[in-house]
């Protein structure tokens, strides 16, 4: 019998999007220097190697991001225990909006996600860094 999904992608998209601010590119880019800010990505090390990132940006894998946030879990990093705002980004901004709600739901505040991810990030322009692998 296959399997009947209540919730889809579609669903929890539009819920992520309803509870997370999206930062429009061109807003993003003049945030992206400012120590205040913390750019997270989310890509994966392929994508990462592909594409480049935001310099200065923060590469957390997606199925990394609870374990990091948490300063009760083994795989804590100190960058999430910061009073600044975190920026996260993906490719597309989907992984971005569900991170997010997520990250904001375990407490960690504030937090936002890049309108369009990464790849609106280029298209607009933005600088990239590349990364070697």
């Amino acid at each position: 019998m296959p399997q009947i999904i209540t919730k889809g992608i579609k669903a929890l998209l539009a819920e992520a999007n309803d509870s997370v601010t999206t930062l429009p590119v061109a807003e993003a880019k003049a945030l992206a220097t400012d120590d205040d800010y913390v750019f997270v990505d989310l890509r994966d090390i392929r994508e990462l190697r592909r594409g480049g990132l935001i310099p200065g940006a923060f590469s957390c894998p997606r199925g990394m991001l609870e374990f990091w946030i948490d300063p009760d879990s083994p795989y804590h990093k100190p960058i999430f225990n910061q009073d600044k705002t975190y920026v996260f980004y993906c490719a597309s901004a989907w992984r971005s909006a569900l991170s997010a709600k997520q990250a904001m739901e375990m407490g960690l505040k504030p937090v936002m996600h890049l309108e369009g991810g990464f790849g609106e990030w280029v298209k607009q322009g933005g600088p990239v860094v590349p990364q070697e692998g």
